[in-house]
């Protein structure tokens, strides 16, 4: 457990704290939060743009990095910034 993020640590401490209540029925839970999650990924739309090859090169490069094609790359960063999640980083 020290690999544990921050995060990860205040989940922990969360849970050891009693802050966390069972759900009465976990297999209806699941399941309705996997319809959830397929339907938030479902990917029904196409979209074209052009962007410069120097991104196109460093989105490909990043993209190997992370062991993903490159337009799941994209797709990731367009959700996360749509939803609030994306962070700014200061160089």
């Amino acid at each position: 457990m020290k690999n544990l993020d921050k995060e990860e640590r205040e989940i922990m401490e969360s849970v050891e704290r009693g802050e966390w209540i069972a759900t009465k029925d976990q297999g209806k839970e699941a399941e309705k939060l996997v319809s959830a999650a397929k339907t938030t990924l479902v990917k029904d739309m196409r979209m074209n743009i052009r962007i410069s090859r120097r991104d196109l090169n460093a989105l490909k490069i990043r993209a190997m990095q992370e062991g993903i094609p490159y337009q799941t790359l994209v797709s990731s960063i367009i959700h996360k910034y749509l939803s609030g999640r994306l962070i700014e980083r200061d160089n």
